[in-house]
């Protein structure tokens, strides 16, 4: 049964090449086919995958239209969120059709698409795969609904395919956007929908490339004419056109020649801008015929938003704004000499990438970041990437519009981004963003602006970024696990942070962290034994929970062996101790350090250790510290 289905679906589309007329399908899909037959020598029956590009060929696609990309992924993300309950795919295509960003549904719809090669590296040119949604599109350049057996090659007849294509600020393809089902059970009506939405995306899509590129300029927005596009002219201050999209060139026959010669607005509108400069109510527009053209809203020049300069100041010793990252770095000397560079640039716009092991630290060094710099006015906000779905990620990081989505807040969300404006932002296991939302970062961090989910306009933001990992982002960078533009982007400044294990002061850490987590015990010689040739694969959270435990269970307040709740390491090899390390000694380094760079304030050094004055007056007494309280 199949093959006579086959075998009569390669014959309707031979068929046409002999001009049939009797054919049960749409002139333009006829057309196509023809093309195919007669111009590009194809066959309806040969069968295989799509051509599909390596990363590096890929690579050499996806470089030159970034900046579409980037303009695009929001609309991409909505549109599959509308639609991949209903088990279709939402591509992103170039003009050679192939696809550079896919977003696949959940199931066995997926499941099928990848098995048929229908997502990123594919290409579905009309010349290659014949008669098919993307390809027809784009040699059309006109949106299409390629519905099942209308393929030109029977083996795409399971698949129904709703295509727009994409035009760029001056009107020049760009490339195309796609819904994709494999589903039977709808038909062509159901596709039409598809195609509408596609249609829709694409119009916001363009809009934003339109107003990105001319942000600096005036711009009118003309409503679309029977739903189509808007139709957008950006012109200076002094009326003269700079740009118009595809719609509007078509709308007043406004030619490359003309734009570039910057001809008057007036020779095709007439508009008062007195009046948008005062308000930004819609006006009336008419035609320098006097014909009406209907409501327009006239948008204001937007320059791009640059952070204040801060006023450069070089650290001095002693500085208080220093003292949590002098306290992180201890004695390590790789840490101090990170430090130093840290303090270096605490009031530059240079992002900062902790990398270190699960535990060791990077939330503290973050925090410690922010306060020493000037942005400490400001919020420090935090996210772990490792610890939300993608969803709750995008939602958490950009924000949202009231009603943008079911479940969504009654009045939106601001977002982590904008919540941090004005100071830090904190993005840990940055590693695990999905590649959707680096695509998103990355135009925040470029474009210093947030497009909210539903928004109709970006929000400035003014952010400091400082991320961290624990995965080798150089290798996930190599294996298309991680953004390569975005990385450059993060890494202003790596700082290494040690595993505790490896740590040049590892006694003086547990002596300060003792202190900080069991203030009101001692650690007998057996546990300080333990606690220094432990290596500690949980880092610097472990050691704290490890001392909060055996604080609340040591008899008498002295921590013995049995107090420690360390597994066993099984055969890991822990960092040497110092033979000599001697508990009192290093915890009594530890509060002369803290009373030193407290300038001798009890209560400084106290707020410094995170133990009570009283706690601190006890142990001074107790390990015979000289000092001049105050």
């Amino acid at each position: 049964m199949a093959r006579l289905v086959a075998e009569g679906h390669i014959a309707r589309v031979l068929s046409t090449a002999d001009g049939a007329a009797a054919l049960a399908c749409a002139p333009r899909i006829a057309n196509s086919w023809r093309r195919c037959l007669i111009d590009h020598k194809l066959d309806p029956a040969r069968r295989g995958p799509p051509l599909t590009l390596t990363q590096s060929e890929l690579k050499h696609c996806v470089e030159p239209v970034n900046d579409l990309i980037r303009a695009a992924m929001p609309d991409i993300e909505d549109l599959h969120r509308v639609v991949r309950e209903a088990g279709y795919c939402v591509n992103l295509a170039d003009t050679n059709a192939t696809i550079l960003v896919s977003r696949l549904p959940e199931g066995e719809a997926a499941t099928i698409l990848r098995q048929w090669k229908v997502y990123t590296g594919s290409r579905f040119s009309e010349s290659v795969e014949g008669t098919n949604g993307l390809g027809t599109a784009l040699a059309e350049q006109r949106p299409i609904l390629v519905h099942r057996d209308e393929h030109f090659r029977e083996q795409w007849s399971m698949f129904s395919c709703a295509v727009a294509p994409l035009f760029d600020h001056g009107g020049q393809l760009a490339g195309a956007v796609n819904i994709t089902s494999c589903r039977a059970d709808l038909d062509r009506t159901a596709h039409q929908m598809a195609l509408a939405v596609a249609a829709q995306a694409v119009r916001r899509i363009e809009e934003t490339i339109f107003r990105g590129h001319y942000r600096d300029a005036w711009i009118a927005a003309l409503p679309g004419l029977d739903g189509g596009s808007a139709r957008l002219i950006a012109f200076d201050d002094d009326q003269r056109v700079l740009g118009a999209n595809r719609a509007a060139r078509h709308e007043f026959s406004l030619s490359n020649a003309q734009i570039e010669a910057g001809t008057p607005l007036s020779q095709f509108i007439h508009l008062d801008m007195d009046a948008a400069r005062r308000s930004d109510t819609p006006q009336r527009l008419r035609r320098s015929n006097g014909g009406d053209l209907g409501r327009a809203r006239i948008s204001m020049p937007q320059p791009r938003l640059r952070p204040m300069p801060q006023p450069h100041r070089r650290p001095r010793a002693g500085d208080p704004r220093y003292n949590a990252l002098a306290r992180l770095a201890g004695a390590d000397p790789g840490l101090q000499h990170s430090v130093k560079r840290l303090m270096r640039i605490a009031n530059e716009d240079i992002p900062v990438l902790l990398r270190g092991e699960t535990g060791s630290g990077k939330d503290m060094f973050a925090r410690a970041i922010h306060a020493a710099s000037q942005r400490t006015r400001g919020d420090y906000i935090a996210l772990n990437c490792a610890a939300m779905p993608e969803s709750l990620i995008d939602a958490e990081l950009f924000g949202y519009e009231a009603g943008a989505f079911t479940g969504a807040r009654r009045d939106g969300s601001k977002g982590l981004i904008v919540q941090a404006s004005g100071g830090t932002l904190f993005l840990d296991e940055i590693g695990d963003m999905p590649l959707a939302l680096q695509t998103r970062l990355l135009r925040v961090l470029e474009n210093r602006e947030v497009w909210p989910l539903g928004a109709l306009k970006p929000v400035p933001v003014d952010i400091r970024l400082v991320s961290a990992t624990h995965r080798d982002l150089d290798a996930m960078v190599a294996d298309g696990g991680f953004r390569a533009d975005l990385y450059y982007r993060i890494r202003g400044l790596q700082v290494e942070l040690p595993a505790l294990r490896a740590r040049a002061d590892k006694a003086a850490v547990i002596a300060q962290v003792a202190v900080e987590e069991a203030p009101n015990a001692r650690l007998s010689p057996d546990a300080w034994r333990m606690l220094l040739t432990h290596p500690f694969p949980g880092n610097m959270r472990q050691l704290r929970h490890v001392l909060r435990l055996a604080a609340c269970t040591a008899e008498n307040g002295l921590i013995a062996e049995a107090d420690l709740d360390l597994p066993p390491f099984g055969g890991e090899t822990a960092a040497p101790a110092a033979p000599a390390a001697d508990f009192e000694a290093a915890e009594r380094n530890v509060i002369i350090e803290a009373l030193r760079t407290s300038g001798g304030h009890i209560a400084k050094a106290a707020h410094a250790l995170k133990i009570s004055r009283a706690t601190l007056y006890r142990k001074i007494k107790t390990l015979k510290i000289e000092t001049t309280s105050h």
